[in-house]
C-alpha cells in the first residue's frame, strides 16, 4: 500500500548533524531506542543510517505514522522497523529499551501529557538505560532568548495547553522516574540536548 507523499520538517535539516555528533557518544553503547513522537520520520532514517548498530523503534501517535511510514519504506533500512503507534498519556508498548530519543516534543505537550510521560518511562527503559531530550528550555524560569520568547508565544497562541518548559521542572520529574542528569548540552539555535541516565 502506497504510504502517501513524505512530510518535511526543515528543522530537522538544519538540527540532526548536532544531535547526531551527540548520540554518536552517548547512545555508543546502547541497541534499542524508543523515539518518542517521531513526527515526520526524518531524524530516524538520518540517525539509525548512521548508527546501524541500534535498532531505532519510531512511535508517534495515529495521524503521524502514515507519513513516517513513507520515510521509513523509501530509506529500506534493516534497523528501522515499523513504526508504533504511542499516545504518552495511553497504553504503552511492552519490551523495554536501554534509550529513548525525542526531539521538539515537551513543548507540544500539555504538562499533565509530559507528566504522564516519565511515569511511564519507569516501565519501559532498562536499568542503565539513557534518555535524550532536544529541544528549547526555559532555565530559572527565564527565556535563554528572544527568539525563544517569540517561539513560546506563538505556541500559547496556537494552544493554550502548549509552551516552553522549565528545565528544573523536567529534570525533576526524571529524578521521581530514577533517571540522573548525565549532560545538558547547548545546541544551535538557543536549543538543548538533555541527558540522563537511569541507575546508580
Amino acid at each position: 500500500m502506497d504510504a502517501g507523499p513524505k512530510p518535511d520538517a526543515p528543522s530537522c535539516a538544519r538540527n540532526r548533524e548536532p544531535i547526531l555528533r551527540v548520540l554518536r557518544e552517548h547512545f555508543a553503547d546502547r541497541s534499542r531506542v524508543l523515539e518518542i513522537g517521531s513526527g515526520t520520520g526524518q531524524h530516524a532514517v538520518f540517525i539509525a543510517a548512521r548508527l546501524p548498530q541500534l535498532v531505532w523503534q519510531c512511535s508517534d501517535r495515529a495521524e503521524n505514522l502514515p507519513g513516517i511510514r513513507a520515510w521509513l519504506d523509501e530509506a529500506q533500512l534493516p534497523n528501522t522497523p515499523a513504526p508504533i503507534e504511542l499516545d504518552v498519556a495511553s497504553a504503552w508498548p511492552g519490551g523495554r529499551f536501554d534509550a529513548v530519543f525525542s526531539a521538539n516534543t515537551l513543548h507540544i505537550m500539555s504538562w499533565t501529557e509530559v507528566e504522564c510521560m516519565f511515569r511511564q518511562l519507569t516501565d519501559s527503559l532498562t536499568g542503565d538505560a539513557k534518555l535524550a531530550i532536544y529541544g528549547a528550555f526555559n532555565y530559572e524560569g527565564r527565556f535563554t532568548s528572544d527568539s525563544n520568547a517569540a517561539f513560546d508565544a506563538e505556541l500559547r497562541r496556537r494552544a493554550a495547553h502548549q509552551g516552553l518548559r522549565d528545565f528544573e521542572a523536567v529534570d525533576a520529574l526524571a529524578k521521581r522516574a530514577g533517571l540522573l542528569l548525565a549532560e545538558d548540552i547547548a545546541m544551535p539555535s538557543n536549543n538543548r540536548l538533555l541527558v540522563w541516565r537511569r541507575g546508580p
